[in-house]
């Protein structure tokens, strides 16, 4: 079952870490199975309070790939680029499963 990660970056500290973060994440996505579906871009409320900044949603064909990717010794010293760099929120979610059927 599919999986994403979804991270909204609230404030760039370091833009030169960040640089350096985007130059390499890319790669270690890719060899993970992950593909972005999602990098900034207009976001509009529609309802409640949140306002995502700059929101980023990657897919991985299961958790447990997220995970690899999030925990990999590749992906390592970038997530420390990227949590010097920035300041933000990250969840990981499971897709609707692949049997879900829809009443209606």
């Amino acid at each position: 079952m599919a999986a994403y990660c979804f991270f909204d970056v609230r404030e760039v500290t370091d833009p030169v870490k960040l640089d350096q973060y985007k130059n390499g994440v890319l790669a270690t996505v890719q060899q993970h199975g992950g593909r972005y579906l999602l990098l900034g871009g207009q976001c509009d409320r529609v309802e409640g309070t949140w306002q995502p900044v700059t929101p980023v949603l990657i897919q991985f064909p299961s958790l447990e790939q997220a995970y690899k990717w999030y925990n990999s010794e590749a992906y390592k010293p970038l997530k420390a680029l990227r949590l010097a760099a920035t300041s933000g929120d990250a969840v990981f979610m499971e897709s609707v499963p692949s049997d879900f059927v829809r009443d209606g």
